[in-house]
């Protein structure tokens, strides 16, 4: 886990996913919804509908890792009601992130070829 936290790039998927999805899944929709590369050692975030699970996917140098968090009573302050869908974040945001502290105010970056709609 030490090495995912310290990760070169963070990058947040707003929008909710089926959490049955695992590597594979959420591979496939970095690969066909971003330019971003997968290989590249950067984290990406993905929640549920109901934002109290976050699942984490990243490269370690022999393959895919997946790593699972779930609060009991509370839910990720994840950003909802703004119109970008990726969000690159700092090593300072994940660990807020993490800690149940809001992220809101980040501004979200653009990458070409990424679409929710």
């Amino acid at each position: 886990m030490k090495n995912m936290l310290n990760a070169p790039n963070v990058y947040l998927y707003r929008e909710y996913i089926d959490f049955r999805k695992s590597i594979n899944g959420l591979a496939a929709i970095i690969e066909s919804e971003t330019d971003l590369p997968l290989s590249s050692g950067a984290l990406f975030l993905f929640t549920n509908k109901q934002r109290d699970k976050l699942k984490a996917l990243y490269w370690d140098k022999t393959g895919f890792a997946l790593w699972y968090k779930r609060l009991e009573k509370a839910k990720f302050n994840w950003p909802t009601q703004v119109q970008s869908a990726v969000y690159s974040l700092t090593q300072f945001d994940l660990d807020q992130l993490l800690s149940g502290f809001s992220i809101i105010g980040h501004q979200p970056i653009n990458i070409a070829g990424f679409s929710m709609n």
